[in-house]
């Protein structure tokens, strides 16, 4: 099921994402779409590289198994969800 904007709801800035029928609740607040550009498996975790909107580009490593359960591939509408506690800030 490819999660579309039916598929979100807020309950007190809580995302809530409706899955196979199931109600999922993720604390983290940024939810960006993107397409799967590139899958680079490993012995144990999988590089993921998830393409927002041309050449603006997320890299996730997840497990090796993650990434098949999910039927990660090329071209594979999905979501980098982030959440984080800590952002840091560089300039040149």
């Amino acid at each position: 099921m490819a999660l579309t904007r039916e598929n979100i709801w807020y309950y007190k800035n809580v995302k809530i994402l409706k899955i196979v029928g199931k109600n999922m609740k993720i604390s983290a607040r940024n939810a960006l779409k993107g397409k799967v550009k590139q899958v680079t498996p490993g012995a144990v975790n999988t590089e993921v590289v998830i393409e927002i909107s041309p050449g603006v580009e997320i890299v996730s490593i997840i497990t090796k198994s993650s990434g098949e359960s999910l039927g990660i591939e090329v071209g594979k509408e999905l979501y980098a969800i982030i959440k984080s506690t800590d952002v840091m800030v560089a300039v040149d």
